[in-house]
């Protein structure tokens, strides 16, 4: 990075330079990169759509029935994938509530409550953003090139969404109905299974194949088509634990359902932990990200807080899921469950050390002079979060621990407040026009 720009005297310190971070928030030219190879990569990039493209295709779109006012269908044409992002922190809300273990009926209709609210949201959603592709045509393809939007269709198009509505369906649904549930949730799971392995691998060829995205803008939003495959141990271990506390008889089949669900996670962290390696390397050359980005560092906090509940809570189940004639049984469910806790902790720990960093990143908006604008990637203080609120809760049951089961309850607790503060605060930016605002078309 060297070759971007004129290295200060004062900020150079054993052979490295340090960018100052308004260093990126200025153009760039041509003539400032070092290599031909370079200068490709920037027209590229010069070429590509970006969030006023997007505006300008709204305008064009919005002129024939534009009266001078912005109606309730030019807002709908601002829609973005990013909106679904709330859909996964309040389906992940209602994941924490059942997994609390200090039950009681008041408990399981809040969480209840958050569920339905999820669904009626996620339609919500889906409408809004048809309609936008009806009303902005183009926009639809637009989406796929954008180096901002294009990350979030994943939450989406690949099955990670649907995977938290199915988990909630596991928990609030499974075991207070007959037979059928249950065989739509274990065709539910083997059809996800599928889909996310080969939707996560396509988009990210997809973005390999259509976009260059520089290291200094590099966030742990680029984990997110990886994020259906972190969701497949939450889904397994919760789908048997509801099979299980039915009352109807058990038509599945726990063994093939584990061990499918240990492939793909183990697949999905792996991926993610190489490229949150690649976000540390990141942060050691560019440090931190700038306002608008600094929500997504909580996304770091998901892979390892998922893999570390889903795991954990596998481990717990080893009875159900080791048949009943394999050789050894007993020492293999000890086996198996002593070492679920071990790889738990170490995951825990990951996850715990990235939740303050995350934090600590927000320490300079503690001071009136800085203020971090609202944007749909504010959803990141929470989703992420309650990986490591299951996982904390998992790791309390597997060992035991009143007091981790305590501590996890107090985050939760926290939790449920962020997310209502993240709420509130979006409803303010509808009403501001901070969100769902076609820039420049009142002014045309």
């Amino acid at each position: 990075m060297s070759g971007l720009m004129v290295p200060d005297p004062g900020t150079i310190a054993n052979g490295y330079v340090t960018p100052r971070e308004e260093h990126f928030d200025i153009h760039e030219s041509p003539g400032a990169f070092a290599s031909a190879h370079e200068k490709r990569a920037f027209a590229n990039r010069q070429h590509q759509p970006n969030a006023e493209s997007l505006a300008r295709m709204i305008s064009n779109a919005r002129k024939p029935t534009f009266g001078g006012k912005v109606g309730i269908k030019d807002r709908i044409c601002c829609y973005q994938w990013t909106y679904f992002t709330m859909n996964m922190a309040t389906g992940g809300v209602a994941n924490v509530l059942h997994s609390i273990p200090f039950r009681s009926d008041w408990l399981y209709y809040v969480g209840l409550v958050f569920f339905i609210f999820n669904i009626c949201l996620f339609l919500l959603n889906c409408v809004c953003i048809t309609l936008r592709f009806r009303m902005v045509p183009g926009s639809f393809m637009h989406a796929f090139n954008d180096q901002t939007e294009s990350l979030f269709i994943p939450a989406v198009v690949s099955p990670s969404l649907s995977a938290m509505i199915m988990i909630n369906i596991c928990e609030y649904g499974v075991p207070y109905t007959g037979l059928w549930l249950q065989r739509v949730a274990q065709l539910l799971f083997w059809i996800y299974v599928a889909t996310s392995f080969t939707s996560s691998a396509a988009m990210y060829l997809t973005l390999w194949s259509t976009q260059i995205f520089p290291i200094h803008t590099m966030t742990p939003v680029w984990v997110f088509p990886a994020y259906p495959l972190l969701l497949a141990a939450p889904f397994a271990t919760n789908l048997i634990k509801a099979v299980i506390n039915s009352e109807a008889d058990v038509l599945v089949n726990f063994t093939a359902l584990a061990f499918c669900a240990i492939t793909v996670q183990g697949t999905g962290f792996l991926i993610s932990f190489m490229i949150c390696a690649a976000f540390l390397y990141r942060l050691m050359t560019q440090k931190l990200p700038r306002d608008m980005q600094r929500p997504g560092v909580f996304i770091s906090i998901g892979p390892s807080g998922f893999t570390c509940a889903g795991l954990v809570a596998l481990g717990t189940q080893t009875e159900q899921i080791i048949p009943a004639d394999f050789p050894g049984r007993e020492h293999a469910i000890y086996s198996a469950h002593f070492f679920s806790i071990m790889l738990g902790l170490w995951l825990w720990g990951l996850s715990l050390w990235f939740f303050l960093v995350s934090v600590g990143s927000l320490h300079k908006y503690l001071r009136r002079e800085h203020k971090m604008p609202f944007q749909m990637t504010w959803w990141s203080f929470v989703f992420p979060n309650t990986a490591l609120v299951t996982a904390t809760l998992a790791m309390g049951k597997a060992l035991s621990s009143k007091g981790l089961q305590i501590f996890g309850c107090v985050m939760a607790a926290l939790l449920i407040v962020v997310w209502v503060l993240v709420f509130l605060r979006m409803i303010k930016g509808l009403w501001q026009r901070e969100l769902l605002w076609p820039k420049g078309l009142e002014a045309e």
